[in-house]
């Protein structure tokens, strides 16, 4: 039984493909494209998960698409009309989309799939819950679901039980959490649906001075975590802004000009909106546990990719356990809508291993080996090394321990927004000026942005306050007191970014100004040479920890292909890459030719 899910039309489109009920393959569309955040039909995603299964269009028993978009194109309407004649330009903009292509998503779907059979439309949220719940470790458990909007729901909450979700209750756009963050987004200078996570990146540098505030003017919260927005203050209904003057004045001033110094105002907002958020999450998940009476916690949609809140509810809420799903915005959609029609629509049998989820590490992408890539580099001419396999992880622990950046590609593609070891730029957890080097000179993005730690999941608790595996990167925690350093008097006066370059502990390079990190732990089952490499900067260098980031540089996707790969290596001041057995050093390669075929396709804006 063959199962197409796609998502597609807001942002982050993807395919996923399951087959008798297992997860073969799942894909965004912007690792493809080179378009970050690529929200159009994900031809390329579709392409490449029925040619990792060897199928074709005809091979499909069902597809099914994450939302419903007559219901999502209702609630546009509507919203339109209850606000006329204001966001008439909106309006404009935003019908010959729909009435050229989204509505005819059935015809749309068999055009680019080659599929004559039965196409499947779940609600929005529908597809969020079963993302969250269907691959997590439990036979039973809550869901809550918080993202931007989908159709009308902006959140929900129910519970999973074997193979069946049961939506109990929602919050209605235009009340939601996710375009509040957004609207902080926006305000502070960065891009809607792609900047939040530098906003709770920026968060820790300021101070709560606008909670209340926030709290008396834009906000009624009840104790329940359920809540209504003042709609006075926000554009998105009508506009084609976030905020509107209302507002700007309230918070001092106009939106911060993107790419603009930052000041400590725009810290304390940050900081702000991120505590008002941790608020309403934690309100919910206790309401959600009150209602449920169930132990443990599925998330999904993306407010669930705040993996500070993600901590707090972990530490301080009433669950035993939760889960959250990896890919847990709209690319996480067509997993959801893939596994709903599995287990709840064909009542297929959902049987869980205690501890263990169905997700395999979130390595669902495409695998290019070892014949391929050098296949890529004959044809380029460049120069390498081939190292055996058991020679990789000593080789690149040396490298890393030697105060190189190294350029990691191995396996199968990450699914999901984070780098979980597979397209990883790695560095030094213990150099004090890794992660200004990393941010400025290879990723070329803002210098107050921390980087992840990936620890051996055996080591996890020794150095951050957390009893369990985090393989996803979607929990923060703080580093264990014991590692950490005491901030002498002068240092406690600095504010703003001036508080970045304090030295806190045996691996600064991955301790927020907070003292946190955002964990992603490795098993040896889920990547065992990730793992074996880690392990031996371990016996070699006293310290199970590395910094793990994104194989990309700032404004593009995440690598997909070795050709993606060594366009980032040379276009950045990284040392070294790993593309699976071959080894390269950027003095041994040449300048790139502006006239190679694939580099044409990647050339920057």
């Amino acid at each position: 039984m063959t199962i197409l899910g796609i998502s597609a039309f807001y942002h982050d489109s993807a395919a996923c493909l399951v087959v008798d009920g297992r997860i073969v393959a799942a894909a965004q569309e912007e690792r493809f494209t080179r378009k970050k955040h690529d929200f159009s039909f994900p031809r390329q995603a579709v392409a490449y998960c029925l040619e990792e299964a060897g199928l074709t269009g005809d091979d499909l028993n069902y597809v099914t698409f994450y939302d419903k978009p007559f219901l999502k194109f209702e609630r546009i309407l509507e919203t339109y009309l209850a606000y006329a004649p204001a966001g008439i330009g909106s309006f404009i903009k935003a019908m010959p989309l729909w009435i050229k292509q989204k509505l005819w998503m059935k015809d749309l779907i068999q055009k680019e799939t080659d599929y004559d059979g039965k196409i499947l439309f779940p609600e929005h949220h529908q597809s969020h819950a079963a993302s969250a719940f269907f691959p997590s470790p439990f036979q039973e458990a809550a869901f809550l679901t918080i993202d931007g909007v989908g159709e009308w729901a902006t959140a929900s909450f129910g519970v999973g039980k074997d193979n069946r979700i049961d939506i109990k209750a929602e919050i209605a756009f235009p009340h939601s959490l996710g375009l509040l963050y957004s609207a902080f987004t926006y305000y502070t200078g960065f891009k809607v649906n792609s900047g939040e996570y530098k906003l709770m990146g920026l968060a820790p540098y300021g101070e709560p001075k606008y909670v209340d505030l926030i709290l008396s003017e834009l906000i009624d919260l009840k104790h329940d975590g359920s809540f209504r927005l003042n709609m006075k203050y926000f554009n998105y209904c009508v506009g084609l802004t976030m905020t509107n003057d209302r507002f700007h004045n309230l918070f001092g001033g106009p939106p911060r000009t993107p790419e603009t110094r930052l000041d400590q105002r725009h810290m304390d907002l940050a900081r702000s909106i991120q505590d008002v958020t941790e608020e309403i999450v934690m309100r919910m998940a206790l309401h959600v546990h009150k209602e449920t009476g169930q132990k443990h916690l599925c998330l999904a949609g993306g407010v669930a990719l705040n993996c500070v809140a993600n901590g707090r509810i972990l530490r301080e809420g009433p669950f035993e356990d939760i889960w959250i799903q990896p890919a847990a915005g709209d690319a996480g959609g067509a997993l959801g809508a893939a596994l709903l029609v599995w287990h709840q629509y064909l009542d297929n049998e959902r049987t869980v291993k205690p501890g263990k989820d169905f997700q395999q590490g979130s390595y669902l992408g495409p695998e290019f080996g070892n014949g391929r890539i050098l296949e890529f580099l004959e044809g380029l001419g460049v120069g390498y090394k081939k190292v055996r396999d058991e020679e990789i992880p000593e080789k690149v622990a040396d490298l890393i321990a030697d105060q190189k950046v190294v350029g990691w590609f191995q396996g199968r593609m990450e699914f999901g927004p984070r780098a979980l070891g597979a397209r990883s730029i790695l560095g030094d957890a213990r150099s004090p000026k890794m992660q200004e080097t990393i941010n400025l000179k290879i990723k070329f993005r803002e210098s107050f942005r921390p980087f992840a730690p990936t620890v051996l999941e055996e080591r996890i608790s020794d150095y951050f306050e957390i009893d369990r595996p985090s393989p996803y990167m979607l929990l923060v925690a703080q580093v264990k007191r014991d590692i950490c350093r005491d901030v002498i008097d002068e240092e406690k006066s600095l504010t703003g970014l001036a508080k970045l370059h304090i030295e806190r502990s045996g691996i600064p390079a991955v301790t927020h100004v907070d003292y946190s990190a955002r964990i992603q732990s490795v098993c040896r089952e889920d990547n065992p040479l990730y793992h074996m490499m880690i392990k031996k900067f371990e016996d070699k260098y006293d310290c199970p920890v590395i910094i793990n980031t994104s194989f990309n540089v700032r404004g593009e996707p995440i690598v997909c292909t070795p050709e993606d790969a060594y366009l980032c290596f040379m276009r950045t001041n990284m040392d070294y890459l790993v593309l699976g057995n071959y080894l390269l050093e950027k003095k041994d390669q040449k300048p790139l030719e502006k006239d190679i075929d694939w580099l044409k396709e990647f050339e920057l804006d």
